[in-house]
Formats: structure tokens, sequence, C-alpha cells
């Protein structure tokens, strides 16, 4: 309403008849309140490879985005390495337990500008989806659920890993994404418990309002993050387990945050670990 309708609201009330929209959330999960998971680690010094030659392995299958067989056979005809397509997915799947709650929880302080999308990937031959929640900025991937469905509930899950990585939620916290309504709904939902944001929807493939017209290069942004992800992702075929995606997609982020330089950032990567930089070589920072 207008100043002057409020003040004749406050006057005559029924002169107007107000409208609302009310939606009950029936899931049990409370905003920002991350609660500590069991360890799901793998003793990598039980693993029947060096450090080096894990490293090799790590370089191939995520950083030139091998296929788990393209690998294997690299390492064999280039290295003299004998390694099956099966132990290079254990091999990855046992970094990327031990890796993901320091991926998950550390502290990235992001910027402003964030954004999100999904993508798709398949697991056990059925089509799944992959909610990424992307700094614009700073270049990090904030968020990167895997769900079987397109839904709210996901939606509030990817938001609340955000929103988890901010020390203090900035007042004028904007979020863009499309026009897929699950994020409005979960912004309602986060407003029930106090916790506010904005979010701004751009629509469709052209400029058809001042919204998409201002918003359109962070999405954009997070478009190209999806053909990146998807470069890596298409050599796998799929995988066979909800695991195995998670594994996959931890690895990808790992590198994507720590390890892979950017030509916006100069060159840099998205997080500088001072650990890494003094190491050779690829294998040796995996």
């Amino acid at each position: 309403m207008s100043a002057e309708e409020k003040l004749r609201y406050e006057a005559n009330p029924h002169d107007f008849k107000l409208h609302y929209i009310y939606r009950e959330f029936n899931i049990d999960f409370e905003p920002l309140a991350k609660k500590a998971s069991q360890p799901n680690t793998v003793n990598l010094s039980r693993l029947s490879v060096s450090p080096h030659i894990l490293g090799l392995i790590l370089t191939y299958y995520v950083n030139f985005g091998m296929s788990s067989r393209q690998t294997a056979a690299l390492m064999r005809e280039v290295h003299g390495v004998s390694v099956s397509h099966q132990s290079v997915l254990n091999y990855a799947d046992a970094v990327a337990r031990n890796i993901k709650p320091f991926i998950d929880n550390y502290k990235y302080s992001p910027s402003g500008s964030i954004c999100g999308d999904e993508t798709y990937i398949k697991v056990n031959g059925k089509w799944h989806y992959v909610f990424f929640i992307f700094d614009a900025v700073k270049k990090i991937i904030l968020s990167y659920p895997v769900s079987p469905n397109r839904d709210t509930v996901t939606a509030i899950k990817a938001l609340d890993d955000t929103l988890s990585k901010f020390e203090n939620i900035p007042d004028d916290l904007t979020l863009i994404f499309d026009g897929n309504p699950i994020y409005i709904l979960a912004q309602h939902y986060f407003a029930q418990y106090g916790i506010h944001f904005d979010i701004k929807q751009v629509i469709g493939l052209s400029n058809d309002d001042p919204v998409s017209e201002e918003y359109r290069p962070l999405k954009q942004i997070i478009e190209r993050l999806n053909r990146t992800f998807k470069r890596d992702y298409r050599p796998t075929n799929g995988f066979n387990s909800f695991d195995g995606s998670v594994s996959f997609l931890t690895l990808f982020v790992a590198y994507f945050n720590f390890l892979r330089p950017h030509s916006t950032l100069e060159g840099k990567v998205p997080v500088v670990l001072e650990e890494l930089s003094a190491l050779p070589n690829m294998p040796a920072r995996w």
C-alpha cells in the first residue's frame, strides 16, 4: 500500500480487503543449525599406491576430466603403473570422503554477488539435479547438493549451506536465480525464522524486464559454471550410486575452489592455501 493508503487503512480498515498468501512447511529442518556429522573418512595410508601416484590419478581424473578407464590406461601406458578403472574410482571416493568436511566447512567469506542454478547429473540411469550456488566475484562454489528432485527442500538446504558460509548475513544480501519458484518458497521458509535476504529472478533468454536486464550477467556466470562442470562430468557417463555422484562433485569443487587457476582472478586460485603454494606440481597439491 502507498503511504496515503496506509493512513486510510489505520482510520478505516474495513474499507480494504486484504489478501494473504500463506504456506506451511512440513519439514524437520532448522536453518543455520548445522549438526556435527559422523566422519566418514578413510585411512589413505592404507591405499596400495604412493601419495605421488594418488596425486597423478586425481590430476588426470579430476583436473583433466578423464574417465576412470582413460585414467587407468594413461597410468599404465605412460607411467607404467598398473591400476584398474575401479581402483581409480575407489581412490577418488576415499579422497572425497576425507576432504568433504574441509570443503563444506571452510570459512570462505563470500562476497555479496551470489547466483545459483541447477544442472543435470545421472545416477543409476535416472536424472538427478545438482544445485550449484556460486560466488560470482570470488569464483567459489558455496553449495552443491545432489537431489533426485528439483524441489523446495533441496533449495532450502542449498541456501542454508550458502548462508552458513557468512560470518554475518548482510542486510542487503541479494541472490540471483532463474524463474524457478522453489527459491522464492525457500526465501519464505527462512523468513519464518527471521533470516531475510532478497531474491532476484532472471526470466527467459531475453531481457524483457528491468530485473533480468540488470542481473543477467550474474546468471550467465552460473551458466558458465554449469558448462565447466558438464565438460568434466560427461566422460563419466553417470554414476552407479548416489554416493559416487557426491564423491565426484566433492572432488570437482575441491579442484575448482582450491586448485584451479582462474583467468578472471589473474591466474590465481579462488582460495589460496599457503600450504599448497610452495608445492612443485599438481599431484603434490592433491
